[in-house]
């Protein structure tokens, strides 16, 4: 009875395993699985996005942001910040536009995880008035962005640092 019961077990923890391979193989392969309708969805948000910055409001570019404690941002070599320093960054920056000469975000991939998160890259060219002044912004951009429970991707991360431009360009 106890070498059946020992036979038994052996059976079931084999199975158990095989099983939990196969979730683990599953799951390995499902982070390349394409997305295109949330490509899609992305897409039509960051044009939003860039709509909100040509057009001036700041309070429509805000609702963009998904704030709160796991709020995160890098930005050209500084300490992360979270939801209050990237607010008053965008604010302070974007709020200060006096005319988006030129808005390009070249480059651009929008790569979708289980159909709700996507990471967005790309090279900025930006060229932005403030006043008279002109200022050139080519960095390198990622945004991660989640789907919420109302269907909508807001940004819960951004990083961006200076993209090395090419000798020569």
């Amino acid at each position: 009875m106890k070498t059946q019961f020992l036979t038994l077990c052996k059976w079931l923890f084999v199975l158990l395993f095989l099983n939990v391979q196969t979730l683990i193989a599953q799951a390995q392969s499902a982070i390349h699985l394409e997305y295109p309708k949330a490509q899609e969805e992305v897409m039509e948000t960051m044009g939003g996005i860039v709509q909100s910055i040509k057009d001036g409001d700041i309070e429509k570019l805000i609702a963009f942001h998904a704030y709160g404690p796991k709020f995160t941002e890098f930005n050209m070599g500084e300490p992360r910040v979270g939801s209050k320093g990237n607010e008053a960054t965008e604010r302070h920056v974007f709020g200060n536009v006096t005319e988006v000469v030129k808005f390009d975000a070249n480059d651009l991939k929008v790569a979708v995880y289980y159909g709700n998160v996507a990471n967005v890259t790309f090279h900025s060219d930006f060229h932005l008035k403030f006043g008279d002044e002109l200022v050139v912004v080519n960095n390198q951009i990622s945004l991660l962005f989640v789907k919420d429970n109302t269907g909508d991707w807001k940004i819960v991360h951004e990083h961006h640092s200076p993209l090395n431009q090419q000798k020569g360009s």
